[in-house]
Parts: C-alpha cells; sequence; structure tokens
C-alpha cells in the first residue's frame, strides 16, 4: 500500500504532519496544510472501505509521480491539484521556500530563484529598494540601509558630494550649487586666501598667505603703491602713503635727485631732469626761491599756507626777478613768464600788494588777495576765479575751503596734485 497525500477537508486524518516553510515561515494557523498517509489496507484501488486493498490493477506501491497526492521519496509534499507556483506546494513537490523560483503568494513580494543580493529581489523575497542595506546594481551607487543623508550615502541611494545640498562629514557648509563666488565655495566657508574671489568681498584672491604679490592675503585687494606692501619685482619701497615730498613717493621707488619729487628736508626743488642752468640744478638745489605745496581733493589747502607765507616772507630779501614760474604733478612743464614783468610779480607776492593784468610771455598774470591769503595765477581772469585750464595757486585761501587752485585743472580743489612757485 502506498503512502498518499491526502485533500485539505481529510487532514484530520491520523499521519505524519510536515510544515512548510519559508520566509516569514508561516505556522499551520497560517494555512499549512498537514501531509499524511493512509493507513495499511485502505488502498485507493476500491471506494468502499470493504475492498480488497491491494489496488486495482498494481503491487500497492505504484510509480513516483508528482501530483499524485503521494508524498513520495525525494518529494516534500503532494498536494495534487493543489500543487502551486503560488501556492506552499509547488509543482516540484517542494515545500514553498523563499528562493526556490516560485511566488509565494502573500508570504513573498518576489522569488528569482537566487541568492544575490544585488538585483531587483533581495534576502527575504523583498522587492529590492533603497535603504534595504543592499546596493542594487545598475540602479544604486550606495545602501546603507538608513535615512541618514549625511552619512556619505543619501536616501537616494547616492554618495553624499559636494553641491548636493546636505552637508556631509568633512564639508563646512553645503548650498547646493558649485558655484566659487558665493559664501561656500567648494563647501567650505569663504575666507580670504581660499582661491576664490569672493564677489562683492573680494577683489581678488590668489590663495595664498603672500602680502608681497599682486594680491593682499590681509584683504584680498589688488597690491598697489601706497598701502604699506612692498610689491615684489614692481615696488622698492611702499610706506602706506602717496606722499611725494618724503622718502618714498607716489612711484614706490625710493626719492632721489631728479625723479621729479622735491624730497622735504633733502632737496629744494626737484625737476626732474640733471640740467644744471634751469630753474632746479642737477644737486636739486634751487635756482631761487622755490615753494612746493600739496593738495588733496575736495580737502583745504592749510596745510600749506604757512610754507606759502614763508615763501613770500623770503621773497623779500630779494629785489631783481628775472623769471617766475608755475607748475606742478599736473603739468610738470607749467608755464612761466621772463624779464621784468617777471619782478613785478614776484615783488606782488613779497608784499602782498595786488598786481593784476600783467601781460607776459602769452599770458596775463595776476597777484591779490583771494579769502584769507594772496593768490598767484595765470590764468587772465583776476583773482578768485577759476578758469579752465588755471594755473593758480591760492593755499591760504581760508580753513575748510577746497578751492586752493590748482595747475592745468578746470576745477580749483581738485584733483589731488602738487603745485610749484618759483622765482629767480
Amino acid at each position: 500500500m502506498r503512502p498518499q497525500l491526502l485533500p485539505l477537508g481529510l487532514s484530520a486524518l491520523v499521519g505524519l504532519s510536515v510544515a512548510v516553510s519559508c520566509t516569514p515561515a508561516p505556522s499551520n494557523d497560517d494555512g499549512f496544510t498537514s501531509f499524511t498517509t493512509l493507513p495499511p489496507g485502505d488502498g485507493d484501488g476500491d471506494s468502499t472501505e470493504t475492498g480488497d486493498g491491494d489496488g486495482d490493477p498494481g503491487d500497492g506501491d505504484g510509480d513516483s509521480s508528482c501530483g499524485d497526492m503521494v508524498v513520495d521519496p525525494g518529494e516534500e509534499c503532494d498536494l495534487g491539484p493543489q500543487n502551486s507556483a503560488m501556492g506552499q506546494c509547488t509543482p516540484d513537490c517542494k515545500i514553498a521556500a523563499c528562493g526556490d523560483g516560485y511566488l509565494y503568494e502573500n508570504f513573498e513580494e518576489c522569488d528569482d530563484g537566487n541568492s544575490s543580493n544585488a538585483d531587483d529581489c533581495v534576502t527575504g523575497c523583498k522587492i529590492a529598494t533603497c535603504g534595504d542595506g543592499f546596493v542594487h546594481d545598475g540602479v544604486e551607487i550606495c545602501d546603507d540601509g538608513n535615512d541618514d543623508n549625511a552619512d556619505g550615502c543619501t536616501t537616494e541611494c547616492v554618495e553624499g558630494s559636494c553641491g548636493d545640498g546636505i552637508l556631509q562629514a568633512g564639508e563646512q557648509c553645503d548650498d547646493g550649487n558649485d558655484v566659487t563666488s558665493d559664501e561656500c565655495p567648494a563647501c567650505q566657508l569663504a575666507f580670504c586666501g581660499d582661491g576664490y574671489v569672493q564677489a562683492g568681498v573680494e577683489e581678488c584672491d590668489d590663495g595664498n598667505d603672500l602680502s608681497n604679490d599682486a594680491c593682499l592675503a590681509t584683504f584680498c585687494t589688488p597690491n598697489v603703491c601706497g598701502d604699506g606692501f612692498i610689491y615684489e619685482g614692481m615696488e622698492t619701497c611702499d610706506d602706506a602713503n602717496l606722499d611725494d615730498d618724503d622718502a618714498c613717493p607716489s612711484s614706490c621707488e625710493p626719492a632721489f635727485c631728479g625723479d621729479g619729487f622735491t624730497w622735504a628736508g633733502m632737496e629744494e626743488c626737484d625737476d626732474g631732469n640733471d640740467v644744471e642752468d634751469d630753474i632746479c640744478t642737477s644737486e636739486c638745489i634751487s635756482n631761487g626761491i622755490f615753494w612746493m605745496g600739496s593738495f588733496n581733493q575736495g580737502v583745504d589747502g592749510q596745510m600749506a599756507c604757512a610754507s606759502w607765507n614763508t615763501f613770500r616772507t623770503d621773497l623779500q630779501a630779494f629785489n631783481n626777478f628775472t623769471r617766475v614760474a608755475i607748475w606742478g604733478s599736473n603739468d610738470p612743464m607749467g608755464v612761466e613768464c621772463n624779464g621784468a614783468a617777471a619782478n613785478t610779480i614776484c615783488q606782488a607776492l613779497a608784499s602782498g600788494q595786488a598786481m593784476t593784468n600783467i601781460a607776459c610771455d602769452g599770458r596775463t598774470w595776476n597777484v591779490g588777495t583771494c579769502g584769507s591769503g594772496i593768490e598767484l595765477n595765470a590764468q587772465g581772469n583776476g583773482v578768485c576765479q577759476c578758469t579752465n585750464p588755471g594755473y593758480i595757486a591760492r593755499p591760504c585761501i581760508g580753513g575748510g575751503n577746497p578751492n586752493w587752485g590748482g595747475v592745468n585743472t578746470a576745477t580749483c580743489s581738485g584733483p589731488t596734485q602738487t603745485i610749484e612757485v618759483v622765482c629767480q
């Protein structure tokens, strides 16, 4: 007599119970069937209890066949017509299990018949998803099994990177873009010296902490003459100002006789040449009584007023001048008057007596009071006037009054310049 698998309705008969397992493993309460064998003498040949019990025909054990409702050797189960690719007993008479290639309905999401965790169906016969801890080939770059965006693998299963808008380890900031001119270049907080020019904040940034090159490390501004930093290869000195009467004039080269800048306390004059018999000798000694003042645009000339008055006082020691000239940084050649007219002009400067409309060498010269002091001009318009171009010196016009004159300029208050006058 062959053992037989009873239909589900007869499973209460005495027999061998077989538990079906699949992940997750269900119990009999989950719908698994109990598999039994019939007792001897109750074969399958007759339909009544009084049959001969030996089948018809055959020797009682028949041939092994999956699907005959008999659990034969090599079979784990056999539900006959109830064997199913989606049930607890597969068409191969095997108890349904994750990885057998059959989708066990209600217990498995998928079953691709393998143990790979890199495809669409992973351990536990679950459909692969981002965050399951398995890297899905061709779909995910990473999968660390959590929802932490800041650990190197985001919740979209891609590796964290600068510019993704997520603050990763090693990043000081991440603003979600690859712009390097804002406050967060390369995912680091912008600072002077990082090599990125921050728009509206820095003028330059060469990525170093040097202040002797083209870009100052302290301020990320271009290295220019007068900033106090010596630009290697471009400047020899830099005393943090643009004064032309000190040891380092606005050329940022050390002062020397013949550079065109009169070094206060060291030179009487400097006309920028080495001609011996002109207004200033090659030793920077004046061939006459000389005055120079420095003026800043929009600022009164009071700083030069005292030296102007000293110049006028010094003129009183002489009574025969043959040349007067006015020039400056805006016109190094300037204009001059020679002969008797020059003596008239210089004597008027010395005494403060007004002398106007003095024609000399194609120009009309004037000396007179303007504001609080004496003015000299060669513009032909009287005193206290401004003509374009003007050649005017009036440093003592008064405190708070920026109209100190100018050489070859359209206004009397700028641009910043030096003005020089000589009487010989």
